[in-house]
């Protein structure tokens, strides 16, 4: 049998690479975005792409209902959003301290929530992308980006508590930092492709073992302060 990828927000920049690599390599690739016709014309045919919502609790809910018990080898967390590109320490508006928070923490716990057993029951991993940003401990010369750290500070919480419940279930839970990689979020001026940034991760992923559950690692397999 194929493993089996579901990947949560795949319509663009990593996540969409992460659906290409993985359907090239064999895998049976489930991309999940709000608007699965934008991705299409991007995927190989033989990619799952399904809708999903991850600030919509009944479009996960709807989601999960249809994989039922089906395992899943693998769980990338992609969707999020930047917010207020925001240069100095700048509290945000209610709604886009709502908006930001909803889409980068609440969906994912949702999400983890709902497809983690089946995770743990094929003994896989859940891998959520979060950011270097997010470390306390290295934000400590500039506030740039603050309900982005914010947010991500808290999905850095969200996968460590997901690790504490379900590793001992057999899963594998990881928070992984893509590197700064040339997309919409990351600008033109970014050290690293899309390709280059998923096919390190990838590499990481692959090796992931039982000893590494709720750690925060970068694309090159390397720890990051918390």
């Amino acid at each position: 049998m194929k493993p089996r990828v579901l990947i949560a927000g795949a319509s663009r920049g990593i996540g969409l690479e992460m659906a290409v690599q993985y359907a090239a390599e064999g895998w049976h690739v489930i991309a999940a975005c709000r608007e699965p016709e934008q991705a299409r014309h991007w995927l190989p045919p033989t990619v799952d792409l399904q809708a999903m919502d991850i600030t919509q609790a009944e479009s996960i809910a709807t989601l999960a209902w249809h994989l039922d018990d089906a395992p899943l080898d693998l769980l990338i967390v992609n969707a999020g959003i930047y917010g207020p590109d925001t240069e100095h320490f700048t509290a945000p508006s209610d709604e886009e301290f709502d908006r930001v928070m909803r889409t980068n923490v609440l969906g994912a716990m949702r999400v983890i929530q709902a497809f983690a057993p089946n995770v743990a029951a094929a003994k896989g991993c859940i891998v959520s992308l979060t950011t270097r940003m997010a470390s306390m401990a290295q934000t400590t010369t500039s506030a740039f980006g603050l309900l982005y750290r914010t947010s991500k500070a808290a999905l850095n919480m969200v996968s460590r508590a997901a690790a504490a419940e379900y590793g001992p279930k057999g899963a594998i839970v990881v928070c992984l930092h893509p590197g700064w990689v040339r997309t919409d979020m990351g600008g033109a001026d970014a050290t690293l492709s899309v390709t280059e940034s998923v096919e390190q991760m990838r590499h990481v992923i692959g090796s992931l073992g039982p000893g590494d559950n709720g750690r925060f690692l970068d694309q090159s397999g390397r720890s990051i302060e918390w």
